[in-house]
């Protein structure tokens, strides 16, 4: 049976998870209902976090598919799939055009000399303009290097949800089949009797992890044959070789893993047996073979404290709490999470290293679901030193927003150190592009919703390392914190609100120290929320004031990220997320703060 390999990728929220899920379901490889994104988290927010195997059977042929995250946090997860497929799908939204994660993950595999299918997908939607959208793909190719064979690249025009695709406009279709007829005529073929002839070679592109079976190398078979019991070399790319065995072997179907008795070139498989295996080695049966080329990971652009939860409310929700098993948890995490990175030397905190603030959050989201509860400290760009010069972060910026909010939008990013680089308009739409340090974009997110009216679109994407930008001034809401203990009553919220924007509603639990919420003239200020209205045996002349209360906005922990200042922490718990002063009581924050400026 003949095999081919792909990848679908696409920026966020451009359909490819849609896309996969019809071709499963169309192909009769999983019943309706059953969607790619099986993760709750990824369900919830309607994004895919983790990158996932499929394969479906059509016309004797065997398609192994892989389903890439769309954000760029998570593009770790899309570089290493691009090394072990040999076509990808671009998927790019008619209506939007190509967007700031297609250039990324476009540009990855044009390097990789990959010959892309583009699907114009959402050719139903209301602005969808087909034409211009494929001429801007077509520019992007060639802005981006492409040579005269990957610039020639096959057109395919699909509603993902309505599950149809057509080779032209002009078609009638009623199913996926033409877009899978495209891949047979031009995915090249992974499997030959040439390749099966060789000996074994294959490379880990993804980590897995069984609770029974240990770690598990989700792998392309580049080479020769493997069955289950097979002595192998391990080898790194820098040649140090070890011995193992291999116990188990899974091949994909639909979504579902099926022990396998061998497998052979080309075909994608799960492997089981090598405790120790990492992303980009190469097991081998042949001691003195070469190792394939590595694969390389893009390294984190944030780092934060994880440390173990002092507040008074400490131990009241969480199942796990001690420093031991938040070890134990980020330890286990690193064995499939290869974007993160802690430092494990300092017995007080541990220092997190991830790709962003939503790569960070989906870590700390999983972990209170689990039952851990900690403290987090405010996220920081990391700082290198290249060759004497302080280097820092740089992100590229796209914003679609309507044209009368792109003045205060290019005002903010202006004071946040950011440079705009490009101006596109599409009738009532603006498209603006900027490149800036990630610094200056950390905390911006919340604001933007508010000077675009909720209308406007933020994208954003890490481009490198770059000299330091110089100070940035940005205006940090001032936090409103609570001096005493106990309930939150209304009448107290009530004279509240008109200072700024409240995080909890009346009855909640506070402690001294903790941040109710924050003040619009951007000052701290110590506030009273469980005081009460004077009681007298006086009737009042008229009826009591009503008390009418402004809904909270309550604390989330992307929210918590983005706000919270450096003398903060937020406390994550499994039902809660407040946020606190580091030091609880006013006079040791003042003595704090005197002692920082002499």
């Amino acid at each position: 049976m003949e095999i081919r390999n792909i990848a679908i990728i696409a920026h966020v929220d451009h359909g490819k998870t849609t896309l996969t899920d019809a071709i499963l379901r169309q192909t009769g490889a999983v019943k309706e209902g059953v969607s790619m994104d099986s993760n709750t988290l990824e369900q919830e927010r309607g994004i895919t976090i983790y990158s996932k195997n499929a394969a479906i059977f059509y016309k004797d042929t065997k398609i192994n598919i892989v389903d890439t995250p769309g954000h760029a946090d998570f593009g770790s997860e899309v570089e290493r799939v691009l090394r072990s497929i040999d076509s990808v799908l671009l998927v790019v939204d008619a209506q939007e055009g190509p967007m700031p994660q297609t250039r990324f993950v476009l540009k990855k595999s044009l390097e990789l000399g990959i010959k892309p299918i583009v699907v114009i997908n959402k050719i139903d939607k209301p602005a969808a303009d087909p034409a211009r959208c494929e001429e801007q793909v077509l520019e992007l190719f060639l802005e981006l290097g492409a040579d005269d064979d990957q610039a020639n690249f096959p057109v395919v025009y699909a509603i993902g949800r309505a599950g149809v695709a057509r080779r032209k406009l002009t078609d009638e279709s009623s199913d996926l089949m033409p877009l899978l007829d495209v891949i047979l005529e031009h995915v090249p073929v992974a499997s030959s009797d040439a390749l099966i002839a060789k000996p074994l070679r294959l490379q880990p592109f993804n980590l897995g992890y069984d609770n029974f079976l240990g770690r598990l190398a989700v792998a392309r078979v580049y080479e020769g044959t493997v069955a289950p019991g097979a002595s192998v070399w391990v080898k790194k790319p820098d040649g140090t070789a070890r011995t193992g065995k291999i116990n188990k072997i899974f091949s994909f179907s639909g979504l579902e893993k099926t022990e396998a008795a061998e497998a052979s070139a080309g075909d994608i498989v799960l492997v089981a047996g090598l405790p120790d295996i990492d992303i980009g080695e190469t097991v081998m049966a042949d001691p003195n073979g070469e190792p394939l080329p590595a694969i390389a990971i893009d390294q984190p652009t944030i780092e934060l404290n994880f440390l173990v939860n002092n507040s008074p409310f400490a131990g009241r929700e969480g199942k796990f709490v001690t420093s031991r098993q938040i070890r134990e948890y980020l330890e286990r995490e690193l064995e499939v999470n290869v974007g993160l990175k802690v430092d494990f030397s300092s017995a007080e905190s541990l220092k997190v290293s991830g790709r962003g603030e939503l790569h960070v959050a989906i870590l700390l989201e999983n972990m209170r679901r689990a039952g851990y509860e900690l403290q987090v400290s405010q996220p920081q760009v990391i700082i290198r030193e290249e060759n004497g010069v302080k280097s820092e972060p740089f992100e590229e910026v796209i914003v679609d927003t309507p044209v009368e909010y792109q003045g205060v939008v290019i005002e903010r990013l202006g004071g946040r150190g950011f440079t705009l680089t490009g101006v596109t308009q599409h009738d009532a739409t603006v498209r603006l592009s900027f490149e800036g340090p990630t610094r200056g974009l950390l905390g911006y997110r919340n604001q933007f919703l508010v000077d675009t009216k909720g209308e406007g679109i933020l994208a954003s994407r890490v481009i490198g390392f770059r000299p330091w930008a110089g100070e940035i001034k940005k205006r940090v809401a001032g936090s409103m914190v609570s001096m005493a203990d106990g309930k939150a009553l209304g009448f107290s919220l009530y004279n509240l609100q008109d200072r700024g924007t409240l995080y909890i509603g009346p009855a909640t639990e506070v402690y001294q120290g903790m941040v109710i919420g924050n003040t619009a003239k951007g000052e701290e200020m110590s506030v009273n929320p469980t005081k009460g209205k004077q009681l007298s045996n006086m009737r009042a002349a008229g009826s009591d004031e009503s008390i009418i209360l402004t809904p909270p906005s309550p604390m989330t922990i992307e929210r918590g990220l983005e706000v919270m200042t450096e003398d903060e922490y937020l406390e994550i718990t499994p039902k809660s997320v407040r946020l606190r002063k580091q030091f609880l009581n006013e006079i040791d924050r003042n003595k704090t703060r005197r002692q920082s400026r002499a």
